[in-house]
């Protein structure tokens, strides 16, 4: 059977366009936060990728921004970016650069991590559904590559932090969701050697260093009650952007919620398996107990 097209997709979408769409609460706001960093559909048309578009896809969190599409109607604010993260990744801090993928040097000092190393750096070298086909045959520009940032990655991350900051000014507390999903094979992708089962959801806060672990406990509760089975900080314990963000003893926390997506899709095809509506009603429910936490954690 063919898959059905998802109109939403654009292999080469005209440039330039909005890099996110922010969608406020749609009910009395609570200061919760959550960004759907990596389910963008609109890949530019300027990316110059040479990787089959089925196979670069594999990257995207697909679908994770509508699953969670219940968070403004319990008063929370969800930011969700519109270019993929294979094309610019703003989950990640812009040192977070290979060196090798540019035709000339960087004119700032770079600090490439353990994702660099991995190709998922802050511009992705490698995709597809092994995680190991090169994007590129060729190298990028300077100039091409600070165009990026300068249209889609700063942009997200300033309009998250601004969303973040106005939250704590009003409430004195923020609670942020860096939401995603995971392939199947997470754990070989990221090169660690285990015959552990990959679990539903996977809870990352740096070890207890970017939210208390009372919140974290929470959602894991939330989670378990609908059927889901939690790891915490296995194998994702959360990147730069809740390292910057999560400051519990400030009232700051952040988490990272990672999707198991076998749990709602085909990753072969990226088509929405018959589990998606149930699974999208359960994290309406996880959504509407977080905020009915957060509004009790800020009322006084």
């Amino acid at each position: 059977m063919t898959p059905t097209p998802d109109t939403r997709v654009q292999p080469h979408a005209a440039t330039p366009f909005e890099p996110f769409t922010l969608h406020q609460p749609t009910a009395d706001a609570v200061p919760l936060v959550a960004d759907s960093p990596h389910s963008g559909l609109k890949y530019p048309a300027d990316f110059g990728y040479a990787l089959p578009f089925e196979e670069l896809r594999a990257g995207e969190d697909t679908d994770v921004d509508v699953l969670w599409q219940a968070l403004p109607t319990v008063g929370a604010t969800l930011l969700a970016a519109e270019f993929p993260r294979s094309y610019i990744d703003p989950n990640r801090d812009p040192a977070d650069l290979d060196a090798a993928l540019l035709d000339a040097p960087w004119p700032q000092e770079l600090q490439p991590s353990e994702k660099t190393r991995l190709g998922i750096g802050l511009i992705w070298r490698d995709a597809g559904h092994d995680g190991r086909q090169p994007i590129y045959d060729r190298r990028l520009s300077v100039a091409e590559v600070q165009a990026r940032i300068t249209q889609y990655h700063a942009p997200y991350q300033r309009t998250l932090l601004q969303q973040i900051e106005q939250a704590y000014q009003q409430h004195g507390a923020v609670w942020h969701l860096n939401l995603h999903s995971m392939p199947a094979n997470s754990y070989e992708g990221l090169q660690i050697q285990t015959d552990k089962p990959l679990a539903d959801v996977v809870l990352g806060n740096h070890d207890g260093r970017t939210c208390s672990e009372e919140f974290i406990q929470l959602v894991a509760e939330a989670m378990r009650r609908r059927g889901l089975s939690v790891a915490f900080n296995d194998p994702f314990k959360g990147v730069a952007l809740i390292a910057r963000i999560g400051r519990p003893a400030e009232r700051r926390h952040s988490l990272q919620i990672e999707l198991h997506r076998g749990l709602y899709m085909n990753e072969a095809t990226r088509e929405r398996s018959a589990n998606f509506g149930a699974l999208q009603q359960a994290l309406a429910g996880v959504a509407a107990e977080l905020a009915a936490y957060v509004r009790q954690q800020t009322r006084g």
